[in-house]
């Protein structure tokens, strides 16, 4: 195996400790600590999964967290009553809504009910329009996570070509945004690939920095990797496996043996973006804190 393993844990606990320093001090000139809110809907395995991930991360770093939940029947209304309650509650930093939701709700509406200024998950309009403009308040988590592990793995982005393979306006859309803009760990060139696309492989063979998002296993085979790229997959799926404990083993987008032997660094699957995700959702939560508290000595001084 000739790649160089990025490892996604370290650099979280990178991101942990930076965010650790900025709560407590974020204590110490406000007297208070960020809080973070989950709203959680139905019995979905992998979001309770999710979730307490989160809560535990946010323990770690010294911000409060709760999160609520409800049954899969919950209705439209009540959830929007519950995303507005938490707007509107100034003990509330930032509101995550964990996704997917039930199919009898509509996740667009849901999504728009957030403050702005809470929306850690930078899925709001308003955030998203702020992205593309180039003057970003929160950016996705998950983007902002294959962003830092590339300027932490020292990867020259300027000029680089960048293909990313999925638009999903989790992770292509907003990274591609990201990608493109001018100033550290950016500036590249950035092809998008997706279900339109003629010749898949063309695009990604060309790829200076190849960036997995399709959402399935096998996306991204070894024939489609350039030697001496970088290979990021932020794919995470459950696969059948009898030989381990719980039956399924998690895998990538990249069919990762055969890649590793042609890239020049690639992320693992569990234990590369996945750790990012959550850091850098403690990094939106603090920033939300700070707009919050800076907001609020704005109105009391005028």
């Amino acid at each position: 195996m000739s790649a160089r393993i990025i490892d996604g844990k370290a650099v979280a606990s990178k991101v942990h400790d930076e965010v650790a320093a900025g709560v407590a001090e974020f204590k110490s000139k406000y007297g208070t600590v960020p809080g973070l809110t989950v709203v959680l809907i139905g019995d979905d395995p992998a979001s309770h999964s999710y979730v307490k991930g989160k809560e535990r991360a946010c323990e770690k770093v010294g911000i409060v967290t709760e999160t609520i939940r409800r049954d899969a029947s919950t209705s439209q209304a009540e959830l929007i009553e519950i995303i507005e309650g938490l707007s509107a509650d100034p003990k509330v930093n930032g509101i995550l809504v964990q996704l997917p939701l039930p199919k009898h709700l509509n996740e667009d509406e849901v999504i728009h009910a957030i403050d702005p200024l809470k929306d850690v998950d930078g899925l709001h309009p308003e955030n998203a329009g702020l992205l593309m403009l180039g003057q970003t308040r929160f950016a996705p988590a998950t983007p902002l996570g294959v962003q830092r592990m590339l300027v932490e793995e020292n990867v020259e982005m300027k000029g680089a070509k960048v293909v990313i393979l999925g638009r999903s306006k989790l992770v292509g859309m907003p990274l591609t945004a990201l990608l493109l803009q001018k100033g550290v760990g950016a500036n590249a060139t950035v092809t998008v690939c997706h279900t339109g696309t003629k010749d898949i492989a063309a695009e990604t063979l060309r790829a200076d920095v190849l960036i997995a998002a399709a959402g399935f296993p096998g996306a991204i085979t070894p024939e489609m990797v350039k030697p001496g790229a970088v290979v990021i997959d932020v794919g995470v799926s459950r696969v059948e496996d009898s030989t381990r404990k719980r039956g399924y083993r998690l895998t990538g987008d990249v069919e990762f043996e055969g890649a590793s032997e042609l890239a020049s660094a690639i992320t693992p699957v569990p234990g590369g973006v996945g750790p990012m995700t959550i850091a850098m959702l403690l990094v939106n939560v603090l920033q939300a804190a700070n707009l919050a508290a800076t907001n609020w000595h704005h109105i009391r001084k005028s």
